[in-house]
């Protein structure tokens, strides 16, 4: 007899339909698993095979035939067991195929035929409302993570034993109701804010700038001038994640399996910060299974590099891509897996080897060579696909003993949010939401220059040598902070601001 049941197999962040077509025939007993399986999937045959005799049903002693079309792409992961083990018991006349026909099921089966919990079940259950089967059988520990998706009816079952049954009609499972109001909900308050942070008004500022048109910026000052602290309070400044933003972030992490039980859907945008010692392949994606990187996992957040000239050049110089484009293409011989990675760059430094260099209180111990060998660490293309180049003093002790007066993330956010608007009427037309996105012709329409404010930036140009996508990166930056004061042409003061915030540019310390 020939059952028929659909699944999915994950390519990156990619789930693609498989149907798992299973034939139980006359023959000496075996499973054969046919259809470019991985080990994972090879091995499902003895899960298989304990997981039905010990949910009470037969294992056909018989030749059982089981292929996962199409046959070209290649099945990884244990997720393909429920749809395996559902199609054996219908083939060898345990459960009626036909009710197999109009469901998707996934789920990898334990030994005893109970179901755990499966990455990645997000972005199936999305391709999964594309089908449009009548449900789709998921295991029970990831039906609060399915059931964010509108649109599919998602069955939680705990065991292969209630899969056939809730099949069979001898026990009605409920689906989940999708989208509960109560997953939008923010999971905590932010546990950090900027009133903390005593002193650094222009860093603030300079923050709240880039915050307000996606900038990238570059953090530079000595040990312990509260760049660190300054960063991750960022995102308490960020706008919110909306519904579709959330959705892609969390496909991500679902992949990843780094979804918690109590938060199946992400509600603040991520902050992921790498050490200095990872590889190219942890920070950008791939491998011989591609898998997002830590760029992708911080998708609509923020990417935070400490200690920026301590990583390897080749891992630095895989940024520039994908901080360019959005998005991370690994090519494979048949297949290429694509990983988003719109996030906002935040990266850290000293300004020299010994990091005392524009510290007032400590004599720096480096040589002039020593200070341009550091600095060349970051090359030319990397520091000109970041926008702001932000000076951190250290903090004297006057303002350190002080108590917290300074504004609170929340005001700084309403400016932010008063800014993104004007940023999107603006560009309602052009399909972006944020200044850093512009392009050239976007930019020569949307930044007007008074003659005064004209003359100032050639002035600025010949002067400090700016490239070509630095003069475009200046012209972002002060459409941003206009956007702030709510004007719509870019006056001299907004383009001197501007100015300011490309330090390394105008080699201020070499």
């Amino acid at each position: 007899m020939l059952a028929r049941v659909s699944t999915f197999a994950l390519i990156g962040l990619e789930a693609v339909p498989v149907d798992i077509e299973v034939d139980v025939a006359q023959g000496l007993p075996g499973l054969t698993l046919v259809g470019l399986p991985d080990q994972a999937v090879k091995e499902a045959r003895e899960r298989v095979r304990s997981a039905i005799r010990n949910s009470q049903f037969s294992f056909p002693e018989t030749r059982v035939t089981v292929n996962l079309a199409p046959a070209d792409v290649k099945k990884e992961g244990g997720h393909f067991d429920l749809a395996i083990a559902l199609g054996i018991v219908a083939s060898g006349g345990q459960l009626d195929p036909a009710s197999l026909r109009q469901v998707a099921a996934v789920g990898e089966l334990a030994l005893d035929g109970s179901l755990r919990a499966t990455p990645g079940i997000l972005p199936i259950v999305m391709a999964a409302r594309a089908r449009k089967p009548s449900a789709i059988l998921v295991p029970a520990a990831n039906a609060t993570e399915a059931s964010v998706v509108r649109g599919i009816p998602v069955v939680p079952v705990a065991s292969l034993r209630q899969a056939v049954e809730h099949l069979s009609g001898t026990l009605a499972i409920p689906a989940c109701a999708n989208g509960s109001p109560a997953l939008r909900t923010r999971a905590n308050r932010d546990a950090v804010d900027f009133a903390e942070v005593k002193g650094q008004r222009l860093a603030k500022r300079a923050l709240e700038v880039a915050v307000a048109g996606s900038h990238h910026v570059l953090l530079i000052g000595p040990p312990g001038s509260g760049k660190s602290m300054l960063a991750q309070r960022i995102p308490t400044i960020q706008p919110d994640l909306t519904l579709d933003e959330a959705l892609e972030t969390t496909a991500v992490h679902s992949v990843m399996g780094l979804l918690s039980d109590g938060r199946p859907l992400l509600t603040q945008r991520p902050f992921r910060a790498p050490h200095h010692t990872s590889s190219a392949i942890a920070l950008i994606g791939g491998g011989p299974n591609p898998r997002p990187g830590e760029i992708s996992l911080a998708h609509h957040g923020v990417l935070f590099l400490d200690e920026l000239p301590e990583f390897h050049r080749d891992v630095l110089e895989s940024l520039r891509q994908p901080l360019e484009d959005g998005s991370v293409r690994v090519a494979r011989a048949k297949r290429a897996a694509v990983f988003p990675s719109r996030c906002m760059l935040v990266a850290a430094m000293n300004p020299c080897q010994c990091g005392y260099l524009t510290d007032s209180r400590h004599r720096c111990r480096c040589t002039q060579a020593q200070i341009c060998a550091y600095l060349a660490k970051i090359s030319g293309p990397l520091l000109d696909r970041i926008d702001l180049h932000i000076d951190i003093p250290a903090v004297p002790f006057e303002m350190l003993s002080r108590g917290a007066d300074g504004e609170s993330s929340g005001a700084i956010k309403r400016r932010v949010l008063a800014a993104r608007a004007r940023q999107r009427r603006r560009l309602r037309s052009t399909g972006l939401f944020a200044n850093a996105q512009m392009r050239h012709r976007d930019i020569q329409r949307c930044c007007p220059l008074t003659e005064e404010a004209k003359a100032l930036l050639k002035q600025a140009m010949e002067e400090f040598a700016f490239s070509a996508r630095a003069y475009d990166k200046i012209l972002k930056i002060a459409r941003t902070i206009a956007d702030l004061a709510a004007q719509d042409t870019i006056l001299p003061d907004h383009l001197a601001e501007a100015i300011q915030y490309r330090s390394l540019d105008r080699q201020l310390w070499v």
